[in-house]
């Protein structure tokens, strides 16, 4: 490995890699933040094996991410793809019930252990669904901030960019938005 290309800042690495494609500077930033990574998978998913895939899946989209974002703090930024990472890994699973399925696969009540699972599903589902109107009675600009930076996972920096409003703008929506989604939910429930 080329130790003039070793001391170069994060910054300088992005730089390089989107003006040339050069591999081995996004190879130097894996090798930078993989414990940065896996310790925030750790802290999330709870599980050795889980975060160890987190490591290789968002290494993986770097490749594609530093092509399509302006980053200027590329570790605050890889922290927050991380944690937004395994958020939607922990939404993404039905949560274990620990000590009920082995109940209810010893009962003969006619229970089965994935019933459980699929009412937690369901109930899950019917809150989302719940969030996504009340989302819809958000004030625009709030509405707005609020998927770019919530379920489209980007920065403020790029909500800022993408709806032209300042970081403080962007921030203040966000805020407000989800306070505002929060009385909502908790009025129509």
């Amino acid at each position: 490995m080329n130790t003039a290309i070793n001391d170069k800042s994060d910054e300088e690495l992005i730089g390089l890699y989107k003006s040339d494609g050069n591999k081995e500077a996004v190879g130097i930033l894996f090798k930078r933040y993989t414990s940065l990574v896996f310790g925030v998978s750790m802290k999330y998913l709870k599980d050795q094996d889980a975060a160890k895939d987190a490591v290789s899946q968002i290494f993986e989209k770097l490749f594609k991410d530093l092509l399509r974002f302006e980053i200027k703090y590329f570790r605050a930024w890889l922290h927050t793809v991380t944690k937004n990472y395994c958020y939607m890994q922990l939404r993404s699973k039905p949560k274990e019930i620990s000590g009920v399925a082995p109940y209810l696969m010893e009962t003969d009540k006619g229970l089965h252990p994935d019933s459980a699972l699929a009412e937690e599903k369901i109930e899950t589902e019917q809150q989302l669904q719940h969030m996504e109107q009340a989302l819809t009675q958000l004030d625009p600009h709030q509405q707005q901030c609020i998927q770019l930076f919530y379920l489209e996972q980007k920065s403020y920096q790029e909500v800022s960019d993408t709806t032209g409003f300042n970081l403080n703008q962007v921030k203040s929506y966000i805020q407000n938005g989800k306070r505002n989604l929060k009385i909502i939910m908790l009025k129509t429930k």
